[in-house]
C-alpha cells in the first residue's frame, strides 16, 4: 500500500469539502434569521479545521503521481466517504443548538450518502425540531446531500484528471458510475459531462420550484435534496408542509418528476445529448424502472382508494408521491405510510430494496441487478429441461457471461445476508429499549438502501434520535456500505489490502 498516494488524495478531498463548508458559511453570514451568527462561526471554523487537515495530508503525500493503482483507488473511495462523513459532522458539533458526537456523525453520513435518515425532530433530545435550527446549518445539510448525490468523488476525479493524474481506478470504484471508458481523457470527459448534466437538472428544478411560490432558500434546499434523491427537508412535515397550498399537488408532481429523472442512469442523458439513439433503444433498466413504478402506483391506488373519503384522485396523489419517493430512495413524505394496510407496507419495502437504476443518484440494490437475477433464474429453469442448449443473456444490449451473472447473483445474496445479520445486531443492541421488529427492520432497510424513513418508530413521522449511540454509529456504517454497494467497503477489512509492496 502506497500511503503517500492515500494522503495526497484524501487531503485534496478534504480541501474540496472545506470549500463547500466555507460557501455555506457565506450563506449563513448574510442570513437574517435567528441563529445566523452561531451557524456562521460553526461553518467557518469547521472549514478552517478541515482545510488544515487537508493541507497536512497533502504535505505528507507531496511528490509526483502518474497514476492511481487499483488497490489505492479502492481505499481512497472507501476511506473518502468515511472521512467526508466524519469531518462533515463538525458544523453540527460546533454550532448552537448542537448534536452529540454519535448524532452529528449519523446526520453527516446520512447527508453525504444521500440517505436522509435524521436525528433532528420535534424533541429536545435531538436539538429541538428541524425548523428551529439555523438556516446556515440546514443549508450545509442540503449541500452534503447534493455533493453526495452525484458522488463527490466523481467531481474529484474530473478535477484530478485535468491535473494529469491517472484516476481511472477512482472513477471505476465509485460504484454509482461505471462507463467502460478506458483512457484518462475519456474518464475526465465523462465525469465532467455527468456533473454538467447534474448541474443543469439542478437549475431547472430550482427554477420550477421558485415559480411555484417557494422562497429562494426553500427552493434551493429542496432542489439539492430532490436531484440527489436524498430527502432532507428544512420542514418538520417534509413535503407535507406544502400539501395545503393551492398548488401543493403541482409541487409534488414536479418533485416526483425529478425523482424519477434522477433515478435513471445519468449516462442515458449523456447518450441523448450525443444522439446515440441505438444505445437508447437497447435500454432495459430505465424502461423497467418506470414500468414497475407505474404498476406499483396503480396497485396501491386501487387498494387504498376506499381509505380516502375525498376521491380516487386523492389516493392517486398520495400513492404516486409516496411510491416514487421511496422507489427512488429519496424519502420525502406527505403522509404517514406506516398506517397503511400490510400489503402496502410489503410493497413499499420491496420498492425500497429495489431502488433506482445503476449510474443514478438513487440507492437500493439497483434495477439492473434485479434484471440479471430474474433472467438468470429463468435461464436455470429452462436449463432444467434443455441442459444441452447454449444460452446467451443480454442486458441493455450488452452480452453477459457466466462471470457477470454469478457476480450479480452473488451480490443479491450478500445484500440479503447483510440485511438479516444487521437486523439481528440492531435488535441485540437495542434490546434494552424493548424495540419492536418493525422498527428494527425499518432501521436496517432504510439506512442500508439509503432511503431515509423506515417503519415503526423510524417511519416518516418519527426519527432516529431515540436509538443508542452505538446503534447510530452502526447504522451510519450501513449507510456507507449501501452507498458504495458493499465491495469498496468490505475490502477495507482484508489484511492483504494493506500490505506494502
Amino acid at each position: 500500500m502506497n500511503f503517500r498516494i492515500l494522503a495526497k488524495f484524501l487531503g485534496a478531498l478534504l480541501l474540496l469539502v472545506s470549500i463547500a463548508m466555507a460557501v455555506c458559511g457565506v450563506f449563513a453570514k448574510f442570513d437574517v434569521t435567528g441563529g445566523a451568527e452561531s451557524a456562521t462561526r460553526a461553518l467557518f471554523l469547521s472549514a478552517v479545521i478541515v482545510a488544515t487537515m487537508g493541507a497536512i495530508l497533502m504535505l505528507c503525500g507531496i511528490g509526483k503521481i502518474e497514476r492511481v493503482p487499483r488497490r489505492e483507488g479502492i481505499v481512497v473511495v472507501g476511506l473518502g466517504w468515511l472521512l467526508c462523513g466524519t469531518v462533515g459532522s463538525l458544523p453540527y458539533l460546533l454550532g448552537e443548538p448542537k448534536l452529540d458526537l454519535a448524532d452529528a456523525f449519523f446526520e453527516s453520513v446520512s447527508g453525504f450518502t444521500t440517505t436522509g435518515s435524521t436525528v433532528m425532530g420535534s424533541n429536545a433530545a435531538a436539538g429541538g425540531d428541524i425548523e428551529s435550527w439555523p438556516r446556515g446549518i440546514l443549508m450545509w445539510r442540503a449541500v452534503t446531500q447534493w455533493l453526495g448525490g452525484m458522488g463527490i468523488l466523481v467531481l474529484f476525479v474530473a478535477l484530478l484528471s485535468y491535473l494529469g493524474l491517472g484516476s481511472k481506478s477512482l472513477f471505476c470504484n465509485e460504484s454509482s458510475f461505471q462507463t467502460g471508458e478506458s483512457s484518462t481523457a475519456r474518464i475526465r470527459d465523462t465525469a465532467m459531462l455527468l456533473w454538467k448534466i447534474y448541474v443543469c437538472i439542478t437549475i431547472v428544478c430550482f427554477i420550477g420550484l421558485k415559480t411555484m411560490g417557494l422562497t429562494t432558500y426553500n427552493a434551493i434546499a429542496h432542489t439539492f435534496t430532490v436531484v440527489s434523491t436524498a430527502g432532507f427537508s428544512p420542514h418538520n412535515d417534509s413535503i407535507g408542509y406544502y400539501m395545503d397550498w393551492g398548488n401543493g399537488w403541482l409541487i409534488e408532481l414536479w418533485l416526483g418528476l425529478f425523482m424519477v429523472l434522477c433515478s435513471i442512469n445519468f449516462v442515458l442523458w449523456a447518450v441523448i445529448l450525443r444522439k446515440r439513439w441505438k444505445r437508447l433503444n437497447d435500454e432495459e433498466e430505465g424502461k423497467l424502472f418506470v414500468l414497475i413504478c407505474i404498476l406499483a402506483v396503480t396497485i396501491l391506488t386501487i387498494g387504498l382508494s376506499n381509505s380516502y373519503d375525498d376521491s380516487f384522485l386523492t389516493a392517486l396523489r398520495h400513492c404516486f408521491f409516496t411510491l416514487v419517493s421511496l422507489a427512488s430512495t429519496t424519502g420525502y413524505a406527505t403522509v404517514d405510510y406506516t398506517k397503511w394496510p400490510v400489503f402496502a407496507i410489503v410493497l413499499i419495502a420491496v420498492m425500497m430494496c429495489m431502488g433506482g437504476c445503476s449510474g443514478s443518484t438513487a440507492g437500493g440494490m439497483k434495477v439492473s441487478r434485479l434484471i440479471v437475477f430474474l433472467k438468470t433464474a429463468r435461464l436455470e429453469i429452462v436449463k432444467a429441461f434443455r441442459p444441452n442448449q447454449v444460452f446467451r443473456m443480454h442486458i441493455n444490449g450488452n452480452a453477459m457471461g457466466d462471470a457477470e451473472r454469478a457476480q450479480a447473483v452473488g451480490f443479491v445474496a450478500l445484500y440479503a445476508f447483510i440485511i438479516i445479520i444487521s437486523c439481528f445486531l440492531v435488535a441485540m443492541l437495542e434490546s434494552v429499549n424493548g424495540i419492536d421488529f418493525q422498527t428494527v427492520f425499518g432501521c436496517v432497510l432504510a439506512t442500508f438502501t439509503n432511503t431515509g424513513p423506515g417503519f415503526g418508530e423510524v417511519g416518516p413521522s418519527g426519527n432516529y434520535s431515540h436509538l443508542l449511540p452505538v446503534t447510530k454509529v452502526f447504522l451510519s456504517l450501513l449507510m456507507i456500505l449501501g452507498r458504495l454497494e458493499l465491495y469498496a467497503v468490505l475490502v477495507l477489512f482484508m489484511p492483504s489490502l494493506w500490505r506494502r509492496y
